[in-house]
């Protein structure tokens, strides 16, 4: 289905399905946090998720591609990433399986109701409101800082949201892994596996990926690192893998 498309907007190839995507530059980009999290996250056949701050759309996108999930919802506080989202989704003929909701994450559990998902996702802001120098853009602030939520309001919703057993999935920093994992275990959300991304295999972590059950026993164990590069630069095969590439090449 064609779409029309806004100032600034572009549409890019997501190399899964023959999907794309629209972009703004002047707003928010999807970057690799939100590819390795659909990488990262299981939906089963029959499944539904919600993905909370949704932006661009492209985590459920990407998981309705790569899952056999059943119903796919996705949350959004910005009325023209919302929109935007929306016509991602049916520049992809995805209507019937994709839904864009306008809504703030504090309000989640409301909005969808008690237990009402299998599966729930979330690329967040990774830094507080006094974490380093604030974006004067206030939609990439946004995106980047905890203005509109925190990170203990993104776990109570989905603890909230989530049925008995169902799975949380993140992709955060790991300078404030102490934080997530005292918020997932006071909100019942059990942290259960965990894997670190490394730019290169000599570099300290820049991203982790958690994995939490709603009312799972206490045990987590960690997957193997996650190495971003080879030493020249280019793509390591694991990461190719993850966009559907076959070849090689630098980001």
């Amino acid at each position: 289905m064609e779409v029309k498309l806004q100032s600034g907007e572009q549409i890019v190839d997501l190399e899964r399905n023959g999907y794309k995507i629209i972009q703004n530059r002047e707003r928010f980009c999807f970057g690799m946090d939100a590819v390795l999290l659909t990488g990262f996250a299981k939906v089963g056949k029959g499944e539904r998720a919600l993905d909370l701050g949704t932006g661009t759309g492209i985590i459920p996108i990407l998981l309705e591609a790569k899952t056999e999930g059943q119903d796919f919802e996705a949350l959004e506080i910005q009325p023209e990433s919302a929109e935007m989202a929306r016509r991602s989704v049916m520049l992809n003929n995805l209507q019937e399986r994709i839904k864009i909701v306008d809504g703030d994450i504090k309000e989640a559990s409301k909005i969808f109701g008690a237990a009402s998902f299998n599966v729930v996702t979330t690329n967040p802001p990774y830094m507080t409101e006094n974490h380093g120098v604030k974006n004067p853009d206030e939609p990439k602030a946004i995106a980047r800082h905890e203005v509109l939520c925190t990170l203990e309001d993104i776990i109570r919703e989905s603890a909230r949201i989530l049925k008995a057993g169902g799975r949380f999935y993140m992709v955060h920093r790991p300078f404030r892994l102490a934080e997530i994992l005292t918020a997932m275990c006071e909100a019942k959300l059990e942290p259960k596996r965990m894997r670190l991304v490394y730019p290169y295999v000599d570099k300290e972590p820049n991203m982790v990926l958690i994995e939490g059950i709603r009312g799972a026993k206490s045990r987590m164990t960690v997957d193997p690192p996650l190495i971003v590069y080879e030493k020249d630069g280019s793509y390591t095969r694991e990461i190719l893998e993850y966009y559907g590439m076959t070849g090689t090449g630098k980001e």
